[in-house]
């Protein structure tokens, strides 16, 4: 029989679109047709909300991102102030992001294997990369020791995931110099992952509550919807850029309605781009075209596009058209994590 290593040996590399100039390659697109030129569209609309000065642009992730590749162009995106709030899965930031923080890596693998043998050996396969279970116990009980450590109370994710960055801050920093969690609570970039319990932070929940059954920390997702609203009431404008849907691109288009339902004025969503790969015919929220979410009172349909594309082919052409055109560097910071910062400390 093989043994571990003999399958995580390659290590997945995170693609930098700072070594990369597309924008040649995605300028040419525009007279071109099918999903070159949508690509095209979309690349020239986030450059549009990175313009806007009254733009707050709203990045949301879905799918196995990080695991295959993309992580680095989200921490670039902090980096360069091209992101101001993200809402995410809890996979991609806590057994993905947060998980390589702690020193693992993702590696090379294929779907042409004997998956009761990588059970045997602990190894979790995403398609064609694996993760070494044993690796991700350790990143569920370093979840369930940052709970045990705060103050008995509900939480929102974002509250939360300040504190896996304040954890990595207060034990000499991520092990590595891509994290994306750590460079939004370097940054003040708030992140939300409104169902926080279907990732490794929900095993650490699980183990926390288990060990504190009358005084425990909680994950409150009502606080999470009300915490992304005030962000769009605060905001004149709004972008989103969307990669996948699910949770995420619902959640976040959903803070319109809220706000409207709080009788405040706030517009739909100016502008906003999907990256996906779903099927709009079976009705389902992840395919759902934008121009279907304005009938809802959610995204205005004058600077909207969807892209029908694989993330790891489209995402790093687009975030990288919008770095390389430099339209990010005179934009002002938003900060938007200091509006919450006095609700974030609250440890035992």
């Amino acid at each position: 029989m093989a043994q571990k290593k003999d399958y995580l040996k390659e290590i997945i590399k995170h693609i930098d679109i700072k070594q990369h100039n597309v924008v040649p390659l995605v300028e040419a697109m525009e007279s071109m047709a099918f999903s070159a030129r949508d690509l095209n569209r979309a690349a020239k609309i986030y450059e549009k909300m990175l313009t806007d000065k009254d733009c707050t642009v709203i990045l949301t992730l879905a799918g196995s991102l990080f695991s295959a590749g993309l992580k680095k162009v989200v921490h670039d995106l902090i980096a360069n102030n091209m992101v101001d709030v993200i809402v995410s899965t809890g996979a991609i930031m806590v057994d993905q992001d947060f998980f390589e923080a702690l020193g693992f890596k993702h590696y090379i693998g294929s779907p042409y294997v004997d998956d009761n043998e990588l059970r045997e050996l602990h190894i979790d396969r995403i398609y064609d990369t694996f993760i070494d279970e044993d690796e991700l116990r350790i990143c569920d009980d370093t979840t369930a020791k940052i709970f045990d450590s705060l103050e008995p109370r509900p939480y929102s994710s974002r509250e939360l995931l300040w504190h896996f960055g304040k954890y990595l801050e207060d034990n000499g920093g991520p092990k590595v110099d891509d994290s994306v969690i750590y460079a939004a609570y370097k940054n003040n970039v708030p992140i939300f992952v409104p169902a926080f319990s279907d990732c490794s932070a929900g095993f650490g929940i699980v183990m926390h509550q288990h060990n504190n059954p009358e005084n425990h920390v909680s994950f409150d997702s009502g606080k999470d919807f009300y915490e992304l609203t005030q962000i769009k009431l605060k905001s004149k404008e709004t972008g989103i850029f969307m990669i996948g849907g699910g949770v995420p691109k619902n959640f976040t288009q959903d803070i319109v309605v809220a706000a409207d339902i709080l009788r405040e004025d706030a517009p739909m969503h100016k502008y906003a781009i999907q990256i996906t790969v779903a099927d709009v015919r079976d009705g389902a929220l992840s395919s759902s075209t934008l121009k279907e979410a304005s009938s809802w009172g959610k995204v205005e349909t004058t600077y909207e596009q969807m892209v029908y594309s694989e993330a790891t082919l489209a995402m790093p052409l687009i975030a990288g058209y919008a770095y390389h055109k430099g339209v990010w560097k005179n934009r002002e910071r938003k900060e938007l994590q200091k509006l919450f910062l006095k609700e974030n400390v609250s440890v035992k």
